[in-house]
């Protein structure tokens, strides 16, 4: 049978209008407590982009499922992403986080607080990623979660591998850069560094990858 003209442009306006609908239901199935959204509206305050509701129960799901005791968050921010990283780890768990702001640091700890959290369930590092980093433990943690700088995404990536034990998870926020990434035009260098990030993560013998379309793209993988 031969197709209506126009067909297809229909059909993938249908995909298009489903995929949005979808994208925003992921969103509205999180239930965010008062300290998240206070943290969120710290964030917007700021000019700060933080993890989409959706990224955050990924993180969360995440963080449960390798049973983390030990994590490391690169890009603080104001805590929206630390606090589910902290809902979905051990009890015991100690998240450890590094931004180049230490003001923007306070106001995730005022955010922990408020969610409960004891003060010795997150350690704060001031500083930029690549100066700290070299300084943590080698295997030592169970998920290294990545939200810094994109320029610096392919050094995040050889720390991540350094730092996680056998079967700990790495994972990138943002790698869709509101869909840069797959548009065939010229793109600024950060967009670069992100198609080599995921082709790199992609072809490693190292890791066992997954690209997840929650919020502005979860890339994640497995250390073997």
């Amino acid at each position: 049978m031969q197709s209506r003209p126009g067909n297809r442009g229909d059909k993938e306006r249908v995909i298009t209008g489903n995929r949005q609908t979808s994208w925003a239901f992921a969103d509205a199935f999180v239930a965010e407590d008062e300290a998240l959204r206070w943290a969120r509206d710290r964030a917007r305050e700021a000019g700060l982009r933080s993890v989409a509701p959706s990224t955050g129960a990924a993180l969360r799901l995440l963080a449960a499922s390798v049973d983390a005791k030990s994590v490391a968050e690169i890009g603080t921010g104001t805590g929206v992403s630390g606090m589910y990283l902290l809902h979905g780890m051990r009890p015991d768990g100690v998240l450890t986080t590094v931004d180049p702001e230490p003001d923007h640091q306070q106001f995730a700890r005022q955010a922990f607080r408020a969610s409960g959290f004891a003060s010795n369930r997150a350690r704060f590092i001031p500083g930029r990623a690549l100066d700290v980093l070299p300084r943590l433990a080698d295997a030592g943690y169970d998920l290294v979660f990545c939200d810094g700088d994109r320029l610096e995404c392919l050094d995040y990536l050889a720390e991540s591998l350094r730092l996680l034990r056998t079967g700990g998870l790495v994972v990138f926020e943002g790698v869709f850069a509101n869909g840069r990434t797959v548009d065939s035009g010229p793109q600024p260098t950060e967009v670069i560094r992100l198609r080599e990030l995921l082709r790199a993560v992609r072809e490693s013998h190292e890791l066992v990858p997954s690209l997840l379309p929650v919020g502005d793209g979860l890339l994640c993988a497995v250390k073997r």
